[in-house]
Formats: structure tokens, C-alpha cells, sequence
């Protein structure tokens, strides 16, 4: 096991590396029906950029990547002082669903931002998707006390 790396029944939870762009990628599209290449090259170059306690993490069970999170930690969001994580994208490969993997995922998240001593993680999720939403719940998300507003451009 490599350092930083930590495993819970089974799934080995380490940090995402660049070279697991290609497989985020594929990860993505297979659970999405399409290909954000450029959105996750960006993405991971950020996160991988960063100093500090790392928030992009990737899960393994029998050396498959079966998972990946993207998170960043803001220091002051929407004039609010304290620190902040955002949940970008929360990925499980399909056939590693019920495995423990995310909850895997979030128990290394939550590790890593309380060493940052950030108190606070936020995601949103589609109104439409209930296995997600009842997954969130179960690892304890509650409906913020924010609306998310959008206004569209065209």
C-alpha cells in the first residue's frame, strides 16, 4: 500500500494522480451517456494543482478503479468567512455499486477536510436522481438552509 492510501473492506481510497484522467473520463461517460473530456482535464489539473491536504481522491477494489470524488475546499463562499468544501462529482462504477465505495470515498473526503479544518461540505444534486439523493442522505447530507438559484443566458 502506498502512503496516503487507505482501505476499507477492500476498497483501497487514495488520491487521484494524473495519469487516472483517462480512466475519470470513461468513468464519467459510462455513467452519464457522455464524454466531458476537457471539463475533467481542467478539473483534475486544479484539484492535482493544489497544495495542502488533497481532495481528489480514487477508489480501488482488486486494483480496478472503480470510483473517483472531486472536491475543493473555499476559504469564504457567498460572503461567508469560513471554510468550505464543495462536492463537484461523486462517480461509482455501475457494476461497484452497493460495494461500500463511496461511502468509502467520503469517509477518506471528511478525513482530509477536518485536517484542513473545514467543518462544512456541500454538493447538489438533480432533483430527478433519488438513488443519489437517498445515498446522501444515508451519509448524512441534509437540505441546505440555501436556495441554489440559475439564470438563464440565452
Amino acid at each position: 500500500m502506498r502512503r496516503n492510501e487507505v482501505t476499507t473492506t477492500e476498497v483501497v481510497i487514495r488520491n487521484l494522480r494524473p495519469e487516472d484522467l483517462g480512466q475519470v473520463i470513461a468513468l464519467d461517460a459510462k455513467n452519464t451517456g457522455q464524454r466531458r473530456d476537457e471539463y475533467f482535464r481542467v478539473k483534475l489539473e486544479q484539484n492535482l494543482a493544489e497544495t495542502g491536504v488533497k481532495v481528489s481522491l480514487a477508489a480501488e477494489e482488486e486494483d480496478c478503479f472503480v470510483g473517483f470524488l472531486l472536491a475543493r475546499v473555499y476559504y469564504g463562499e457567498f460572503g461567508e468567512p469560513e471554510p468550505v468544501a464543495v462536492l463537484d462529482t461523486l462517480d461509482v462504477h455501475p457494476d461497484f455499486r452497493q460495494h461500500g465505495v463511496g461511502t468509502a470515498l467520503l469517509a477518506q473526503l471528511r478525513t482530509n477536510l477536518r485536517g484542513l479544518g473545514v467543518t462544512e461540505l456541500r454538493t447538489e444534486v438533480h432533483w430527478d436522481n433519488p438513488a443519489l439523493i437517498r445515498f446522501f442522505h444515508g451519509q448524512g447530507f441534509r437540505p441546505a438552509e440555501r436556495f441554489c438559484l440559475d439564470l438563464d443566458l440565452k
